[in-house]
């Protein structure tokens, strides 16, 4: 069977639900005006102020509150380069789960310190998602534990897609919004949120050039994975985008846009000194992106999808 194209679209019902679902543990976050200060029609969606510092509260909350109580009660185990794995430790110890998160060896601290601060147990296990779910399913499978993945599965998009209804409710007159891409998850629920809602409003995924897995996989034709990725966006690192989130991406999005690693450091420059908001690398690509775009009437929303970095490593980045 091909995957993709079996592939069952998320609903907008699903979306809905979602959002009822996980009402009370993520934040309806805000969205700011800085067109003032951008020099265009510019809104940014500030998921960074979500608990554990990202949006991946939404998808995992989302998943783990549907688990039958027997699974919950065994445990979950995920593999994450970090907010995610933040964000299963969080919904676990909200629904009374064990959790287990496999985390790259290059994970960064203030990620892994996150994840433990939540309860969860730890593990290590390569550099790519290719390695850290590998580890995973092996656990899974050694202890009896739910995998909650971090991209790849529908109620994880249906999650993620809050975000979208949330962006059209706050900003109607929204003419593009702009989604970073990593293994697809935000993008693909925010796509099938904003298309299935209103469907001229535009969305344009972003991927550090590094790392662009899912743009490579849209021009081939069907999914590739990437020989190696790399970005100072460690969250954007996918070598391969999931099959469900590809389905969406091939049908919904309007476009992928690309930008370097200068530009991913310029917004995040920006971000602090004129926004006053504190943005990881991956947080700032979709900004990056909407500060270069060619400027419409209608106003652009860019998502700040995540702030967890390290004081130091911020602090170079600043300098």
């Amino acid at each position: 069977m091909n995957v993709v194209a079996d592939a069952r679209m998320v609903t907008l019902d699903e979306i809905r639900a979602a959002r009822e679902r996980i009402k009370g543990v993520a934040r309806v976050t805000p969205l700011i005006d800085v067109s003032a200060i951008a020099g265009r029609p510019l809104w940014l969606k500030c998921e960074n102020m979500q608990p554990g510092g990202a949006f991946k509260i939404r998808g995992a909350y989302n998943m783990v509150s549907q688990l039958p109580p027997e699974e919950r009660a065994r445990g979950v185990v995920t593999y994450s380069s970090g907010n995610h794995g933040q964000a299963v430790a969080i919904s676990a110890r909200a629904l009374g789960a064990p959790a287990v998160v496999v985390m790259p060896t290059t994970a960064p601290a203030v990620k892994v310190d996150g994840a433990k601060r939540f309860g969860a147990e730890v593990v290590f296990a390569g550099t790519t998602t290719i390695h850290r779910r590998a580890k995973a399913e092996e656990i899974a499978a050694e202890r009896g534990l739910a995998m909650v993945p971090p991209f790849d599965h529908a109620q994880i998009i249906a999650g993620q897609g809050t975000l979208g209804l949330e962006i059209l409710e706050q900003c109607p007159e929204v003419g593009t919004v702009f989604v970073p891409i990593g293994g697809g998850g935000i993008v693909a629920g925010v796509s099938a949120a904003v298309k299935l809602s209103r469907s001229g409003v535009a969305v344009v995924g972003v991927e550090p050039a590094g790392a662009a897995s899912m743009k490579t996989s849209i021009d081939a034709g069907e999914i590739r994975t990437l020989d190696r990725a790399q970005s100072m966006a460690d969250g954007l690192m996918a070598v391969r985008p999931g099959d469900l989130n590809f389905a969406h991406v091939r049908k919904f999005l309007d476009r992928i846009d690309t930008v370097d690693e200068d530009e991913i450091a310029a917004a995040l420059r920006w971000l602090f000194r004129e926004a006053r908001l504190v943005a990881e690398p991956s947080g700032a690509v979709a900004v990056a992106a909407a500060l270069r775009a060619v400027p419409s009437s209608a106003p652009a929303v860019a998502i700040v999808s995540g702030g967890n970095l390290d004081a130091a490593v911020f602090a170079q980045y600043l300098s």
